[in-house]
Order: structure tokens, then sequence, then C-alpha cells
């Protein structure tokens, strides 16, 4: 199955939008990462507060990595790769790329992936 132009300017509109909001979000939270420098009396606030940071740099650093998944998505569109699986070649179904766009494994080959994590723990 080949993705239309018309579609795939679809995707590329969702892709950028999506993007461009997140990295609004990303710059909101780089700076309140930055300027979350408070001083506590009480060591249960300061532990506390440690807590919220790290849950806040671990969403950011989450967020850094859908970007990177963004971008990519958007190379694929520019290269003739956007819809392809990167395992065995063929089409991704659309109902999947509508769900998770910057998905670059059919619906098999992301089982036999979940499989092989399943039957080999640790391994990626």
């Amino acid at each position: 199955m080949t993705i239309s132009k018309e579609k795939l300017e679809i995707f590329r509109k969702q892709l950028l939008a999506r993007r461009d909001a997140l990295r609004k979000e990303l710059s909101i939270k780089t700076a309140q990462l930055l300027d979350d420098e408070d001083t506590f009396a009480d060591a249960v606030d300061q532990a506390s507060a440690e807590t919220d940071k790290a849950i806040s740099v671990s969403m950011k650093n989450r967020d850094e990595g859908l970007l990177t998944q963004l971008d990519e998505a958007l190379r694929r569109i520019d290269a003739g790769a956007f819809g392809s699986c990167r395992e065995c070649g063929e089409s991704i179904s659309e109902g999947r790329l509508q769900a998770f766009p910057m998905t670059t494994l059919c619906i098999d080959c992301k089982a036999e992936l979940e499989s092989e994590k399943q039957r080999f723990p640790g391994r990626s």
C-alpha cells in the first residue's frame, strides 16, 4: 500500500504541529527546571522538591526522545520511506500510522520484537 501525497501531507502537518507544541512545552519545562533553585528550611521539603525535580527531568528526557522520533518521522516522509517497516519493508497499516505516526515497525514486526523481549529480558 502506497500512501497518497495528500495523506502524506496530512501526516506531515500533524507531525509538525505536534513537534512545535512539544518544543514549546520543552522550553517551558527547561526554564522551570533552571528556575527551581529554592532553599528549604526543612529536609522533608527539600527531599520532596528533589523528587519532583527528578520526575520533571525524567519527563523532559521522555519528551526529548519523542521530539527525536517526530523529527525522524518527518525525515522519513521527505525520503519517501514513511509508512514502510524498517524490519521487513512491508507497508505499515494506515490505522497504525494514524494512531502512532512515529512508528517504524508494522504490527507483525512489533509483535515479534515484543515477543523476543519477553523471551529474552534484558536484550534490546
